[in-house]
């Protein structure tokens, strides 16, 4: 069926990409590997609030059980919960079921290793060649008494909460703040209104009612204006927006207005320092604003530059020991918190900077203004290398000496290259895109 992993696990339309039968493969090819280095005999399967977890919740549980694995089954959780509940329970593995921020008619399987952490590409690989050899998958399937269980808790939910209540400093308190919470009819629709109910917030909770087809539906971190408006009619002090499976977080402010990622970012890394809690710098990723280093940079912290996409994040921030890094799309990672991005943590941490500065949202957030970009996609015939387009190089050096910043990439999914110009001045970023766009277009279209 071609490549099987994408960027975050296994994700494409239920029942045509990510049907019943590939979700049963997959767990048994991931049940052969993980078999290898067992300590339990358990996996560990959450999922989110789509109406398609139910067909691939069931053939994830038949693939493990037929290879002899135990599944305990705790219902919708957000994905951190996974990671966390993975770990704390010694499972040999966890298993989240969501398609994250993507609209009801897609699934997806993200895997996490005993330990709580994202499989790495080459495990990722293995799985997938076990995945298209048949005969290493009818060998494997157990008989009699090897054949494995399933069962499933529901008191699992207490044990991510209190996790996430302990990140909150304890001196601190929410009394007589007013928050609108968005859950996007996802996974976080439960433990979001509960934690920080229990921090004694004033909490108008929205899109809370899930029905396993208004995931993502004009709401939560993807569409958060509305919760602006909210905002506003409420006369709220903050707006928090959660995506599907809760990894993800998107702030507005008393004004509803959004809060841009990159400055979320700057903020709390600062906030962190103040509180001698941050090590290492901060890890952002290639797109985060130049106006965000620089600020990190006023305050004596260095920005560590990743890939795209949370997994990358973590990584150099693994390699530079840094305990905080997150990406513009609201992916904050507080790593002493949580072994991946967590919305309902970031949250908190962002509760805490304002409780602790006393600062209105509007202030607290906007810490600095961030430089002109400008963005284009152009759909190209061949994606040729960039290091093989004639003049491309020259090009962006005369950009770069008129202190503009570049990043040029394809896509990894469309037949599309990516065009980002950043600067100081707005009309020479959008002069020299505009002579960049028709070199391209001259190269590649």
């Amino acid at each position: 069926m071609g490549k099987l992993f994408g960027t975050d696990g296994v994700r494409g339309q239920a029942g045509s990409f990510l049907d019943a039968m590939t979700a049963l493969k997959l767990a048994q090819a991931a049940g052969i590997y993980f078999k290898k280095h067992s300590r339990s005999k358990k996996i560990l399967l959450g999922k989110d609030t789509r109406k398609s977890g139910y067909m691939v919740e069931n053939a994830l549980v038949s693939g493990f059980t037929s290879v002899g694995y135990d599944v305990i089954q705790i219902g919708p959780m957000p994905t951190p919960a996974i990671a966390y509940l993975t770990e704390t329970m010694r499972c040999d593995a966890g298993i989240m079921l969501s398609a994250s921020h993507n609209s009801f008619e897609d699934n997806g399987v993200k895997f996490f290793d005993g330990c709580g952490n994202k499989l790495s590409l080459k495990i990722e690989k293995e799985i997938e060649s076990i995945f298209e050899n048949e005969e290493l998958l009818k060998s494997s399937q157990c008989t009699h008494k090897d054949i494995g269980s399933a069962k499933r808790i529901n008191d699992v939910i207490g044990r991510y909460i209190v996790s996430i209540k302990t990140s909150f400093p304890r001196a601190l308190s929410l009394s007589g703040m007013r928050i609108v919470l968005d859950c996007a009819n996802g996974a976080g629709y439960k433990v979001g209104p509960t934690i920080l109910e229990e921090l004694d917030a004033d909490v108008i909770t929205v899109n809370d009612e899930p029905n396993g087809f208004n995931i993502n539906d004009n709401c939560g971190a993807l569409h958060p204006k509305e919760l602006g408006k909210q905002v506003v009619q409420y006369r709220a002090d903050i707006g928090i927006a959660l995506d599907g499976d809760a990894d993800r977080l998107v702030v507005v402010d008393e004004k509803g207005d959004v809060i841009d990622g990159d400055k979320l970012i700057g903020a709390l890394a600062v906030y962190l320092k103040g509180r001698n809690k941050l090590q290492g710098g901060c890890v952002a990723t290639v797109m985060s604003n130049k106006a965000l280093e620089n600020y990190l940079a006023s305050n004596d912290i260095k920005l560590h530059r990743s890939n795209v996409g949370d997994k990358y994040v973590l990584e150099v921030m693994k390699e530079q020991s840094c305990n905080f890094g997150g990406e513009q799309s609201g992916h904050v990672i507080f790593s002493d918190v949580a072994k991946t991005g967590d919305g309902l943590a970031s949250a908190l941490q962002v509760l805490a900077l304002l409780v602790t500065t006393k600062q209105r949202a509007s202030v607290a957030l906007n810490p600095f203004e961030l430089y002109p970009q400008v963005l284009k996609n152009l759909i190209v015939e061949e994606k040729i290398p960039l290091e093989n387009i004639d003049g491309l190089e020259e090009l962006l050096e005369t950009f770069r000496a008129k202190g503009l910043r570049d990043l040029i990439r394809y896509s990894g999914t469309e037949n599309k290259i990516r065009l980002l110009l950043e600067g100081v001045d707005k009309e020479l970023v959008d002069s020299c895109m505009r002579e960049l766009v028709t070199f391209v277009k001259s190269k590649l279209c």
